[in-house]
């Protein structure tokens, strides 16, 4: 199998490979297109109220975009994907435990998109056709397309969803019009007061953080394909622009008519028929994806695993936990992200620019970096102890984690740095 073929998994990506950074940044921003982060937007609408959703949207956007400036480049330099950047930081070991950590976040999101897609569907079926279908049937059977999907045939339904993901945001800014145009005034929708709840701005923030938190880490493995530094930076607008966008995009019609699910939202302005096919679609495509890198992840762990089986048995445990209804500890998980993520970009990022110095040896991998290991370890156990509210350092626990990952690991390594 060639380089290009199995995706320079743990070569440099070639010349021949590169691409726009604007490309990227449009597949980045469409991958906020799908139901768990419009759902996100609507719940902290109508959690917070526009006022204060627009400054979680904001603030979140704002650390997600800066940390992913610094990896960007370190993918865009070294030209390798993220997995062989973490053997360098972690040691080959060490990286797939990170890995295992990653995979299980991907699974925890396969498992939210599909019940989230099974809701949809079943709200369909009663709106459109007034039937009333079981939502675990559904689960399973969208599981099994889902799976064959990303085992036999992802590229074709990414390049249904290349057409689809345009259309949807297109659609979604029509409904926003319509949502507009039956205010007599903008200042209601910034006027709207929660009935109840126990949100917070801080919390919401944390949330978003978490929810997007694999995009720092990740994004090397994007922008080792785009052709420059300064066009790997453009990349980051899909995350500067296209999140916080799809967010306010659901949070605006939700506002309006107090929905959260999409569907209800697109069924007060009878367009609940095209609004599903175009978000089954773009769902579908996503979570083909997020089983795709869950699988991709795991195999890492041992490369004997067949892909097809590890595909399988990821999908069983999504659909399990979505059949027990993941998605109700959905901002739990993804706060518990925000713990144990940051800290991982902040150690590869200082060990890129200051103990590799900007140089990758493929060669020079070892089986353990203890101090990588004992920097993640640590810094999570502190950070965890700042998200329980025991002790506070920056006041925002995911800040704490980034901090703290880097300076523990500057550290441990301080000796090498100052050469």
């Amino acid at each position: 199998m060639s380089e290009s073929q199995d995706q320079y998994a743990t070569t440099k990506v070639q010349a021949k490979d590169f691409m726009s950074g604007w490309l990227v940044a449009l597949i980045i921003a469409g991958t906020g297109l799908s139901l768990p982060t419009l759902y996100l937007g609507s719940e902290i609408a109508l959690g917070l109220g526009l006022k204060q959703a627009l400054i979680a949207f904001g603030v979140s956007t704002l650390v997600l975009t800066i940390m992913c400036m610094a990896t960007t480049l370190i993918g865009n330099r070294s030209r390798l994907s993220t997995y062989m950047i973490l053997h360098f930081s972690f040691g080959a070991n060490g990286a797939k435990i990170v890995n295992f950590i990653f995979g299980v976040t991907l699974v925890g999101w396969f498992a939210v998109a599909l019940e989230l897609l099974a809701i949809a569907i079943k709200d369909t079926a009663l709106s459109a056709f007034k039937y009333t279908i079981s939502q675990e049937l559904i689960i399973i059977i969208s599981s099994l397309l889902i799976t064959i999907t990303t085992v036999y045939g992802i590229k074709s339904i990414q390049k249904l969803a290349n057409i689809a993901i345009p259309i949807l945001t297109v659609f979604l800014i029509y409904i926003l019009f319509l949502t507009l145009n039956e205010l007599d005034s903008v200042s209601q929708l910034f006027n709207y007061v929660p009935n109840r709840s126990d949100m917070t701005l801080f919390q919401a923030t944390s949330i978003l953080v978490g929810a997007a938190i694999l995009f720092p880490v990740l994004m090397a493995d994007f922008s080792r394909f785009i052709k420059t530094d300064k066009q790997s930076l453009i990349a980051v607008l899909g995350i500067a622009i296209g999140t916080p966008l799809a967010l306010v995009l659901s949070a605006i019609p939700s506002i309006q008519t107090g929905e959260v699910d999409i569907i209800k939202i697109m069924s007060a302005y009878n367009l609940v028929i095209p609004a599903f096919v175009l978000l089954f679609i773009s769902t579908w495509v996503t979570n083909a994806t997020n089983l795709y890198s869950a699988t991709l992840t795991f195999s890492t762990i041992n490369e004997k695993w067949s892909f097809k089986y590890v595909a399988i048995a990821a999908s069983i445990v999504g659909t399990l936990l979505a059949m027990l209804g993941f998605s109700s500890f959905l901002f739990t998980f993804l706060e518990y992200l925000g713990v144990l993520a940051p800290s991982i970009s902040a150690i590869y990022i200082i060990h890129f620019f200051f103990i590799s110095k900007q140089h990758y040896d493929l060669k020079a991998i070892g089986r353990w970096k203890y101090d990588a290991l004992l920097s993640w370890i640590i810094s999570s156990i502190i950070t965890l102890f700042t998200y329980q509210e025991v002790f506070q350092i920056t006041h925002a626990y995911f800040l704490d984690s980034f901090i703290l990952g880097g300076v523990i690991y500057m550290f441990l390594n301080r000796k090498v740095i100052a050469l």
